[in-house]
């Protein structure tokens, strides 16, 4: 059962299809903020920090401007999603050393935080450096998973890491079996996927080969299923919009660095849920940049 940075007194955790499936509720030994917004929930992925970054080279500092700024809000969100790519390139555990020390602050200060795992990351050095993501009793064997439960969606958090530094991505029949299931025990909220790679339907055709290989087997149990709204993905870099059998698909900006600065940039997504939809709001680590304070206002496909 993945624990996510903080401690289990005072949690809760309901049961689904073998997965934890986080409630509300702050560690014992974390800051008690004074107000959470249930609504809000704070999005980053591509995060790439390597054991040997400099603490202020740009990297690092993107994510530590997301985590300050996270940090000195005076009202908390309902959790924060960090969306694969931790490490910088081969998942080394000097890199999740950092990395933990980077979000440690998140831990400090009461912020639930919840983390998936791409291709640059390595499984058994994840689990090494941050012990307390482990499962006991892991749903689906050797795949990080889990599904968590906010005021107006359900966030199911899967994981499409098929190998460290293979481009690609994939589900799994076992982990998509899994996915049925939780989600049919789940269908009074809206459902959002959030997994690190991107799906090869609905998007820009340039971005398929690097992205999910079974994203047809993965829309053959999400489409019907119309309580699931949303894709939620990074893996490109860039920041997008597309659509899938009514199913929205969100690309969000990378936190650490770009290919090309002239096409897209660095940052983090707010995300304001409603029972009907979602307000997406794009932050950048450079705060002149146009994209920073952008927002798109998505509605939900009809149950």
């Amino acid at each position: 059962m993945p624990i996510h940075l903080a401690t289990l007194n005072r949690r809760r955790f309901l049961q689904a299809a073998g997965a934890s499936v986080l409630l509300y509720g702050r560690g014992a030994n974390a800051a008690e903020p004074t107000d959470v917004e249930s609504d809000l929930v704070y999005l980053l992925n591509d995060t790439h920090i390597g054991e040997k970054h400099p603490p202020n080279s740009p990297v690092p500092s993107h994510l530590r401007q997301v985590v300050t700024e996270l940090v000195d809000r005076p009202t908390k969100p309902a959790c924060v999603l960090i969306n694969g790519d931790l490490a910088l390139k081969d998942g080394q555990p000097g890199d999740y050393r950092h990395f933990a020390k980077l979000i440690h602050p998140l831990q400090e200060s009461g912020i639930e935080t919840h983390l998936t795992l791409g291709n640059h990351d390595h499984r058994e050095a994840f689990y090494e450096i941050l012990s307390e993501q482990r499962p006991e009793k892991p749903p689906v064997e050797s795949r990080h998973i889990a599904v968590v439960e906010t005021q107006h969606a359900n966030f199911f958090l899967l994981d499409s890491l098929q190998k460290t530094m293979v481009t690609q991505g994939t589900i799994g029949e076992t982990q998509l079996i899994w996915l049925a299931s939780a989600l049919d025990k789940l269908r009074t909220k809206p459902a959002i996927i959030v997994t690190h790679h991107n799906p090869r339907l609905g998007g820009d055709p340039l971005h398929f080969p690097g992205g999910l290989i079974d994203s047809r087997e993965l829309w053959e149990i999400i489409g019907p299923r119309t309580w699931v709204k949303a894709y939620i993905h990074g893996h490109i870099h860039d920041r997008s919009y597309a659509e899938h059998q009514g199913i929205h698909i969100l690309n969000t900006p990378a936190t650490s660095y770009v290919a090309d600065p002239k096409k897209s940039t660095t940052g983090w997504t707010t995300a304001k849920l409603t029972a009907n939809g979602v307000t997406l709001t794009t932050h950048t680590t450079d705060a002149q940049h146009p994209w920073n304070g952008e927002s798109k206002v998505l509605k939900w496909r009809l149950a």
